[in-house]
Order: C-alpha cells, then structure tokens, then sequence
C-alpha cells in the first residue's frame, strides 16, 4: 500500500505499511541476501511471534494490541521487523499509533531523524519497540477503569447489565492476556541472543523492555483473577434474586392452593354445608380470608416473608 523511507547517515529505515506483492518485489530488490520464506511471510495474515536468525540480519515478528471500538476488543497487530547492518526494515497494517507518530515526526523534523537513526539501526529498533510496549499501558489503565467502574456498580445496578459488561471486558482481557504473553519469550531471547546484528550494550535497554512486558503480563493476570471474581460476584447476585422472586411466587402459590381448593368444593353440584345458608357467600369468604391471614402470618413467624 506504501512505502517509506528515511536515512541518516549510513543507517537506512524503511518502514512499509500494509505490504503488496509489488512492495515485497522491491523489498527484494534492495535486500537480495533476505530469505525468499521470510519475505512471504510478510504477505500472510498473521505469523506468531518469533525470532529468525540469518547471517546478514534478524527477523523479528512481534504483536501488539490496539483497541477495536466497533468491537468492544483488543485485538493483536502484526509488526514485522528485518534489522542488520546498516538498514531497518518495518512491515505492519497501518494501525497501531505509536509507529504512524514515529513515521510522521521523522518524516517532518531533522532532528527526530537523527535521533530515531543517528545512533545505529540496532538503537532504532530499540526506539520503536519501547514505544510500541508502553503503548500497551494505556490499554491496560482503560480495563482497569471499567473493573473499577463494574465494582461501584455492582450492587447498585441491574444484574443483566452488569453480567454484560463483566463478559465483554473479560473477553478483551483475555484477548490481551493471549497478545501480551507470547511476546515476553520473544524479547527474553531477543535479550540474551548472541548475534553479530545486535550490539551488547543494547542488551540492559532491551531487558528494560523485557521488565515492562513483564510487569504488562502481571497486571494483566490481576485484571483476569479479578474479572474472574467479579464474575462469580455478579451470578451469586443473580442467583440470590432469582431465588428471592422463585420465594414469592412459592408463598403465592402455597396461599393460593387452599383457597383454590375452597373455591372448588363450594364449585360442585352436590349439597354442601352452608349451601342454602342466606349468608353462604360472606361466611366462605370470611373462611377464605382466615387462612389467607393464617398462611401469612405462619410465614412471617418462619422469616420466610
């Protein structure tokens, strides 16, 4: 879809967004030595996150999470990234923010070229992952406010809605859950990695990186156990108010039987007691109320009213 690139000194950034087959031809054409597969692997959907190691350059496949409001989810993006000596390559689908600011500030200002180039291709990658992993805590902060938003209104609020809300916010945690947790192996190693492409004084900056992933993957784990709790909070509540409601239908219906069973006897077609009593409908019902009171007070003397 489009292609860009930028160039200070002897390091050269391309950065390539949502790639066609015409974008990874001249891919190939600039960098002849990168694996054929590697250069496919640009054009499928998505590739787990990993690391590939060839003499002349790294392959690093990363995800990171931006939010689909249309969805109400977070949901993983693909950045692909070539480094060797000298040139940084970056393939993704235009959507996390992070990489469109870096992209727009080196694009517009000298000065931010040469502080995203100036200092190496392995410190340019450094800039973009590090900003691509503190981009997550935002998220992160958003799905702590709706937990805190769903316990205010947990005992406050319809339980309908609220069962609601714990499930879509436990979807998006989990989805994020799922992005984050593939990416800290893939960083561990990127830190500990031997190759000649990444220089060793990187190494504290990139377990800097691994650090805030980690605390990342801790916050997430707590939002899970949280929601997780919340959850069996909210179907407690709703059981508690389905057996309040199932009470008084059962007391209804228990007070209703007698009565049900009066107003039949006195239905039949056969001589009956006070049936030709002038006063026969005022005494029945008096017998009615009687045990209608009865039944009541016998329940409320249980507590079951």
């Amino acid at each position: 879809m489009a292609t860009y690139q930028y160039q200070y000194g002897r390091v050269t950034w391309t950065n390539i967004i949502s790639p066609t087959q015409e974008d990874v031809a001249a891919l190939r054409e600039a960098y002849p030595f990168i694996h054929p597969l590697h250069l496919e692997d640009l054009l499928s959907r998505i590739e787990r996150p990993k690391i590939d190691e060839d003499e002349d350059y790294l392959l690093i496949v990363l995800h990171f999470p931006w939010w689909d409001a249309e969805k109400n989810l977070s949901r993983a993006s693909e950045v692909d990234i070539f480094i060797g000596r000298g040139f940084i390559v970056t393939v993704h689908d235009g959507i996390l923010k992070p990489l469109l600011r870096i992209e727009q500030r080196c694009k517009e200002d000298e000065e931010e070229r040469e502080n995203l180039l100036g200092q190496g291709a392995n410190h340019t990658m450094y800039v973009i992952i590090d900003q691509l992993v503190d981009y997550i805590f935002p998220i992160l902060r958003k799905i702590d406010s709706q937990i805190s938003e769903i316990e205010e209104d947990m005992f406050t609020r319809d339980t309908r809605s609220i069962i609601q809300e714990i499930a879509i916010v436990r979807r998006d945690v989990i989805a994020l859950r799922r992005i984050i947790r593939a990416q800290v192996p893939v960083m561990e190693n990127l830190e500990t990695t031997e190759s000649a492409i990444i220089h060793d004084e990187l190494e504290e900056y990139f377990g800097d990186i691994v650090d805030h992933l980690h605390k990342a993957r801790d916050i997430v784990d707590e939002d899970v156990e949280i929601i997780a709790g919340l959850a069996d909070t909210a179907d407690t509540l709703a059981s508690h108010r389905i057996n309040e409601v199932m009470r008084i239908l059962t007391v209804i219906s228990v007070t209703m039987l007698p009565l049900t069973l009066v107003s039949s006897i006195y239905g039949m077609n056969i001589k009956l007691p006070l049936g030709n009593h002038p006063n026969a409908i005022v005494i029945i019902s008096g017998i009615m109320i009687f045990i209608t009171a009865s039944l009541l007070g016998y329940f409320r003397y249980r507590n079951w009213l």
